[in-house]
């Protein structure tokens, strides 16, 4: 079965955000994942850890609800650790691992890019079952997760630039 047009432009949309999104990270140091500016409480391990929960919950449990599979592949902890609603906490001794935050990351992005291919298109079209002021299908869902990561991503690159980190193109 191919895949539809409409979710191919929502899947490459999210390849490249995410594309965008990984230029800022390759350089960082382990603590400068989690380094705050004095003025406001957040970081990048939060940013990034919240992008993995919000494309998890956008593009797989959205769409099919939560398996006992994605207990490996995303804990409840993790989750709860960077929600919608969580608040970013200072100290890397009090965030989740550096290395979990990153491996959930990819995980997550991998396991999106292997299952919403086989999304069948009239499904796309159905509601989600908590809908949101922005989306209210599932393909709204799908296509909402590169345009948040987007907004994360801005946070991310503004953080960098208050770390004396030069910009990136």
């Amino acid at each position: 079965m191919p895949t539809p047009a409409r979710l191919e432009a929502a899947i490459d949309r999210m390849r490249r955000s995410r594309m965008y999104t990984r230029q800022y990270l390759p350089d960082l140091a382990p603590e400068e994942w989690f380094w705050t500016p004095p003025q406001y409480t957040t970081h990048v391990a939060w940013q990034v850890g919240h992008l993995a929960v919000a494309q998890y919950n956008l593009c797989l449990r959205r769409l099919r609800g939560r398996t006992a599979e994605d207990v490996s592949l995303i804990s409840d902890a993790y989750i709860e650790a960077f929600k919608l609603g969580s608040q970013p906490v200072v100290g890397k001794n009090l965030n989740l691992p550096l290395d979990e935050t990153q491996r959930v990351f990819d995980a997550v992005h991998d396991r999106v890019l292997t299952e919403l291919p086989l999304v069948d298109n009239a499904e796309l079209d159905a509601p989600v079952e908590k809908p949101h002021p922005l989306f209210k299908t599932k393909l709204g869902a799908i296509d909402w997760c590169s345009q948040h990561e987007l907004i994360h991503a801005g946070q991310i690159a503004m953080l960098r630039r208050l770390m004396g980190k030069p910009p990136r193109r």
